[in-house]
Parts: structure tokens; sequence; C-alpha cells
């Protein structure tokens, strides 16, 4: 797979950043020499092989799944320009 000029100017637009004239060709190759290395990472057989959480053999660390408050309502609300039995005030904005 590759990509045009046109394509390279379109990704720039949709990415909203400024490309010269002159820097399109370069852009171009850059994007077409990611895409032949993904294509090369696409040939190799990883058939039987476990996904990895990281390069070093290791336990990943994890929590309880509790779900709490945080017991802090008290801070969170401390700046809240208005409140009212533990919660946020708002304006109505739904009529």
């Amino acid at each position: 797979m590759s990509v045009d000029l046109a394509t390279v100017r379109r990704i720039a637009h949709l990415a909203r950043i400024s490309v010269s004239e002159a820097e399109a060709p370069y852009l171009q190759q850059e994007i077409n020499a990611i895409l032949n290395f993904v294509e090369e990472l696409n040939a190799v057989d990883v058939e039987g092989v476990e996904p990895m959480t990281s390069a070093l053999p290791m336990r990943m660390k994890k929590r309880a799944d509790e779900v709490t408050d945080g017991f802090i309502t008290e801070k969170v609300l401390a700046n809240a320009p208005a409140r009212e039995d533990g919660f946020f005030v708002v304006p109505k904005v739904i009529e």
C-alpha cells in the first residue's frame, strides 16, 4: 500500500497541520516507509504467541475492584459555586 500526494494533503488537512508543497513529497516517502514497515510486521507469524504487557516477565499490580466515592466529598465540593445534599447544583439545560 502506498499513498499519493493528494492523500498526504488530505491527512495534513484532517490533522490540522500546515504542509507546504515542498514538504509533501518528503512526508509521502515517510508515510509510505511506515506503511511498508507495518506490512513487514503483518508478515510475521505470531500463531501461539501470547500477548505481553511488558518486555520483562512480571505480574501486573492489581487493586481490588471496589466501588467507593473516594471519601473526599467535602474536598471535591469545596470549590463548587452551588451544592445541595452533597451534589453539585447546575443550571437546567433541558426543558
